[in-house]
């Protein structure tokens, strides 16, 4: 600006209450004359640090790298200097360049750290040079901290600008790999089961590895399960999920922890269909067939699950095997129906009988000839103890 006399001055401009004004109208327009020149090879000096100093930039600055990277930094240095020639915020055709830097850096796998790095160095080296120039051109120490200030002011808002392209093409990302794991998801669960070719096509195109089992899940509604490697759909009113079947419970169970939900049987990824079903089934008789448990293993109830899936052939076994209990009224017949599932399944233990029923052991010896007055030798036939105890947990479930 110019003084009293004439003659150029490079001190700050101050507002009519002597406080500073804002960081980029304190700066005096003339210091874009003085440094402009003298900052035209700077840009080569900040690429040369910048690899020197950071070593995932060090490679040879060729390609779409090096093109990006040198655009990055020039534009950075006219930008700087434009804007204390006339303040004002950055245009968008430079805006996109730092934009661009974030979304590179997603592409190549990195976050922000490395180039939020690399803008500090040519921060450090641009202040530098022009702490040089300015000194040499006169300009007062008093300014001089003001422009230190305005680059690094500078710099945040470049970073903010990268960081808003890295956030954005890091939502595209997911929401691309979302899709192409929703579509895998339907794949997987299609009937009749899709082609093994374009699941395999699907898995890769959606980075999720086909597990050599898996399991289907079904649940009374949406949870987070990240670190699970699941395959999610919360959508359709019947949430649902696919992942490796584990070797260990209880990192599903705590994902699922204050949700009602349904563990399908480990199956190949061509019956993921057939997992889903049962899981779903199981999640439907919780709790008035199946017990409500943390989560509900359809492992730990197949015979259960099988007798339910075909309640005409277990109504026929249970008719033909369970006769001898029919004239019996309804508290009669859960004693010693029960008494008579705890002895086939302990093959007679009375002790196991007593502390599984709770009750003496002279009582589970007196219920035993009761049952052996009315079934006989089925008792020790094996053909008739098997379907003695599917009928007796398809009534008692």
């Amino acid at each position: 600006m110019t003084g009293p006399s004439g003659e150029t001055t490079f001190g700050p401009m101050l507002g009519d209450d002597g406080r500073p004004g804002r960081l980029w109208a304190m700066l005096p327009r003339e210091l874009a004359a003085v440094f402009r020149p003298r900052l035209l090879d700077v840009a080569d000096e900040v690429l040369r640090e910048i690899q020197r100093t950071i070593p995932d930039y060090a490679r040879p600055l060729d390609g779409a790298f090096g093109k990006a990277l040198r655009a990055g930094v020039q534009a950075a240095i006219l930008q700087f200097i434009d804007r204390i020639a006339a303040s004002g915020p950055i245009p968008d055709s430079r805006r996109k360049v730092f934009v661009g830097l974030g979304v590179h850096e997603l592409a190549q796998g990195r976050n922000l750290d490395v180039l939020q790095a690399a803008y500090r160095v040519g921060a450090r080296v641009t202040w530098r040079r022009m702490a040089e120039v300015g000194t040499r051109a006169g300009v007062p120490s008093a300014t001089l901290c003001l422009l230190a200030e305005a680059i690094f002011a500078y710099i945040d808002e470049l970073s903010a600008l990268s960081i808003e392209g890295h956030a954005a093409a890091q939502a595209r990302a997911a929401g691309a790999l979302e899709r192409r794991r929703r579509r895998l998801l339907d794949l997987l669960l299609a009937d009749p089961p899709s082609p093994s070719r374009t699941v395999q096509e699907a898995a890769t195109a959606a980075d999720w590895p086909l597990p050599h089992r898996l399991v289907a899940v079904a649940l009374d509604g949406p949870v987070d399960v990240a670190g699970l490697g699941a395959l999610e759909d919360f959508e359709d009113g019947t949430p649902r999920l696919l992942l490796p079947a584990p070797s260990d419970r209880a990192a599903l169970t705590a994902a699922l922890a204050g949700h009602r939900a349904a563990v399908g049987p480990p199956v190949p990824p061509r019956q993921a269909a057939r997992s889903l079903a049962t899981a779903q089934e199981a999640l439907r008789l919780i709790p008035d067939v199946l017990p409500d448990e943390p989560l509900t293993w359809c492992e730990d109830h197949l015979a259960t699950l099988w007798l339910r899936k075909e309640p005409f052939l277990a109504t026929e076994v249970s008719r033909r095997r369970l006769a001898p209990l029919t004239a019996l009224n309804p508290k009669q017949y859960n004693r010693l129906a029960g008494t008579l599932l705890a002895w086939l399944e302990t093959c007679g233990n009375v002790r196991e009988v007593a502390d599984r029923l709770a009750i003496h052991p002279q009582t589970v010896r007196a219920r035993a000839q009761e049952l052996e007055a009315m079934f006989a030798e089925h008792l020790r036939d094996p053909d008739d103890r098997f379907e003695m105890i599917l009928a007796l947990r398809a009534t008692l479930a």
